[in-house]
């Protein structure tokens, strides 16, 4: 393998794919990245054997095609210390690689490249085609309600539910709950459930960004994303998704309406002093206002007001205040309705009529 490439050029995939290059790996292969150089472009692909990223970059010259693995971010941090426009002469000799630019010189251990553990072709079950930022949305509207190292290894990952109208992301920990629709028009989409690992969910979100659309392919056992020069391609869990759809609380609901940047700050302030392991704050509600009410072991105490649209009974009700301030950070809109049915039952957070994200948070004794 000989080629020459521009710093920058090669520096972008690498970047791309860096999150998935295994750290403390029990195989010595997963720390590498593969390089394949042909037909003027050069392709790095990164794998932790849950998620595989594949991103090109485009050469100046290929002399020689060819392929290779190097330790991944090793190759990172050198093409990022160089000079910005820096050229590089990259070559295979031998069993090293062999990186060139200006005076500097870098000799690189390597791999053979038919090690290199590579998902088989997604043969996909279901597509459906979504604008970049709309996927976008969906990830960053739930993937913090993911539960993180639960024992229900379903819960450790994002819903993906596709039908003929719309696809819902959804996601929990057992504590709370986040869900958010996009609709969809004039397209032959099959009806589904999939669960993306948290890891592939984390790493989709980061790469995202930019404009155009992307496709989803949605196969049995994989989900692969392409847009930019990148290929993502993840695992899904197998496990059936709880039924998330009898948490959300019933039509027999109280509406709470308040600004919503208030009562975040307000919640915010009250924080402060909550229970720094139970994070607990008490909600009194009453006629048009709401009190807040936060203390913990040190006898230490917050108490906020806040003048909300309220008609329903006086009620008291203590939740997790991460999970509050979670829910209205993700809302858009100016105003935030919260549904109360009983002070024993989770509430409804949403935003404005219109907004597609829906929040549930399960009440806590304090």
């Amino acid at each position: 393998m000989k080629l020459s490439i521009n710093r920058d050029a090669l520096l972008k995939p690498l970047q791309a794919v860096n999150g998935v290059v295994e750290r403390r790996q029990t195989m010595p292969i997963l720390a590498n990245v593969l390089l394949v150089a042909k037909n003027g472009s050069l392709a790095v692909t990164a794998t932790d054997l849950e998620v595989e990223l594949v991103a090109l970059a485009e050469a100046d010259k290929v002399d020689v095609p060819g392929d290779i693995t190097v330790p991944g971010r090793k190759l990172l941090d050198i093409t990022r210390a160089l000079p910005d426009g820096a050229k590089l002469s990259v070559q295979l000799d031998g069993d090293r690689l062999v990186l060139k630019a200006g005076r500097s010189r870098f000799v690189l251990s390597t791999l053979p490249a038919a090690d290199f553990p590579l998902v088989e072709k997604v043969e996909a079950a279901s597509r459906v085609k979504l604008a970049q930022k709309d996927i976008g949305r969906l990830l960053d509207k739930t993937q913090f309600s993911m539960a993180q190292q639960d024992v229900r290894y379903y819960l450790n990952g994002l819903l993906l539910e596709t039908s003929k109208k719309r696809v819902r992301a959804v996601a929990t920990d057992g504590h709370r709950l986040a869900m958010c629709d996009i609709s969809i028009e004039n397209q032959e989409v099959t009806a589904g459930q999939v669960i993306i690992p948290r890891k592939g969910v984390m790493e989709l979100h980061r790469l995202l960004g930019g404009g155009g659309d992307v496709e989803l392919a949605i196969g049995s056992n994989h989900i692969r994303v392409e847009f930019d020069g990148i290929r993502f391609t993840s695992k899904l869990i197998d496990g059936r998704f709880p039924d998330y759809e009898r948490v959300i609380p019933s039509s027999n609901a109280t509406t709470l309406t308040a600004d919503r940047e208030t009562l975040r700050a307000s919640l915010q302030r009250a924080s402060i002093l909550s229970n720094e392991k139970y994070r607990g704050v008490r909600l009194e509600l009453g006629k048009d206002n709401l009190k807040l009410q936060a203390n913990n072991p040190d006898q230490e105490e917050a108490r906020e007001e806040v003048e909300v649209s309220y008609g329903g009974d006086a009620m008291e009700i203590g939740f997790n205040v991460t999970y509050l301030l979670d829910a209205l950070g993700a809302i858009d809109s100016d105003s935030v309705e919260i549904d109360f049915v009983d002070a024993n039952s989770s509430c409804l957070i949403r935003g404005q009529k219109g907004d597609a994200a829906k929040y549930v948070v399960m009440p806590m004794r304090l």
